[in-house]
């Protein structure tokens, strides 16, 4: 596949297992490395704000280096705020004034931005874009990472809305439907995974007032795995080219050991930069 000014660039979640995404990025950004249309979703929307402001290795800090520092991901979050993260750290203070956010860059940049949420009402995925308002681009980018269960569901523009990965993990489909007929695949999981086991009914007494949000949950593991084969197939056919670790994952979504993200992060570098390479000229 050759890549062109129609080429979309399409962004995969997975918790901590996004720092891989981070290290593809910031080569991206290394080689000036830039796409007309970006798609995103959980763990992939928060590291691409970085790579639409333009500044490479903030995402990296805020993964590895504040995990190291903040110990962000704990039980004690949950309790405290709702939320298995520090989202007080991670949705305020770190892009507010510790690791400061270039909103005026990211307002600016010309290309488009989309970051996929689940609306809680409907159970079907939001793509949502923000282009002046500060605080509803950190509400969203926060609802699109707000996991199931763990996080509290977050309202944007009145609407309940939770983790984008519920629906539409990997939103190729999306790229594709907006006029991308060929997009590159930043994805967290080596090519032949699939999840194991069953899905399985949630019960009434969880989302109750969610009624089509469970039914959207009790599908989440078909779903996905259809996803990973529509990729595949999409990739076998010349039509996506897929950015990947090479091997099995050894990070878990909620990840603490920073020796295993830096390696992750490491590959993501070595390999952003080997399709960089790859492609130099083409845009």
């Amino acid at each position: 596949m050759k890549l062109d000014n129609n080429t979309g660039l399409v962004l995969e979640g997975g918790g901590m297992r996004g720092v891989f995404t981070c290290g593809v990025l910031d080569a991206f950004m290394k080689h000036n490395m830039y796409f007309n249309y970006v798609v995103a979703v959980s763990a992939g929307a928060g590291n691409g704000m970085s790579y639409m402001s333009r500044q490479p290795g903030r995402a990296r800090v805020t993964n590895i280096d504040y995990m190291d520092k903040f110990h962000f991901i704990g039980l004690r979050y949950l309790l405290t705020q709702g939320c298995i993260f520090d989202a007080e750290l991670l949705y305020d203070k770190v892009p507010n004034e510790y690791v400061p956010f270039d909103y005026d860059a990211y307002f600016n940049n010309p290309a488009t931005f989309e970051m996929v949420t689940t609306n809680c009402l409907t159970g079907r995925p939001m793509y949502l874009t923000e282009r002046h308002d500060r605080q509803r681009a950190l509400d969203v980018v926060r609802a699109s990472a707000s996991l199931p269960y763990v996080c509290k569901i977050m309202n944007v523009d009145g609407i309940p809305m939770l983790d984008g990965g519920i629906v539409d993990s990997i939103p190729v489909e999306r790229a594709m439907a907006t006029g991308h007929a060929q997009n590159v695949l930043v994805l967290t999981r080596n090519r032949g995974y699939r999840k194991s086991g069953h899905d399985i009914k949630i019960p009434h007494f969880i989302y109750k007032k969610y009624p089509r949000l469970r039914v959207a949950l009790s599908h989440r593991m078909r779903v996905y795995n259809e996803q990973l084969a529509l990729v595949e197939r999409l990739e076998d056919e010349g039509k996506v080219v897929c950015i990947r670790p090479e091997r099995p994952m050894e990070v878990d979504r909620m990840e603490k050991d920073v020796a295993k993200l830096q390696r992750l992060y490491e590959e993501g570098f070595a390999l952003g930069e080997r399709f960089c390479l790859q492609h130099a000229g083409e845009k």
